[in-house]
C-alpha cells in the first residue's frame, strides 16, 4: 500500500502557524514585525511569485491577524489582574499581535 501524500502547505497557512507560534513564545513585537517582512520577502522570492497573488495573501494574513488581536482584546479583559505574570504575558502576546498585524497591513500599502 502506498503511504499517502501530505496535502501541501498554503504558504498562508505557513505564515500563520509561524507567527502564531512566535507569539506564543512571547516574541517582542518588534521581531514579529520583522518576520513578517521576512515572510514577505520569501513569498516575492518564490520562483513563481506573482505580486497581486502575494498581494491577497497579504489581504488575508491581515484579515487573519485582526481577528487574532479582536480575541487577544478580549482574553486581555479576562485575564485577573492580580496575577502580574498573567497580565504580562497577555500584554506581550497582545502588543506582538497588533505589530504583527500592523506590519502586514505596511507590507500590503507598499505593494
Amino acid at each position: 500500500m502506498a503511504a499517502r501524500r501530505r496535502a501541501a502547505t498554503r504558504p498562508l497557512d505557513a505564515a500563520l502557524v509561524r507567527l502564531q507560534t512566535m507569539a506564543a513564545r512571547g516574541s517582542q513585537p518588534n521581531r514579529m514585525a520583522r518576520e513578517v517582512e521576512l515572510i514577505v520577502d520569501e513569498w516575492l522570492g518564490e520562483a513563481d511569485a506573482d505580486p497581486a497573488d502575494v498581494k491577497a495573501r497579504l489581504d488575508e494574513l491581515h484579515e487573519q491577524l485582526a481577528s487574532g488581536v479582536v480575541d487577544a482584546e478580549e482574553q486581555v479583559s479576562y485575564v485577573d489582574p492580580d496575577e502580574a505574570a498573567a497580565v504580562k504575558q497577555a500584554g506581550v502576546t497582545l502588543a506582538a499581535l497588533v505589530a504583527t498585524r500592523d506590519a502586514v497591513e505596511r507590507a500590503r500599502d507598499a505593494m
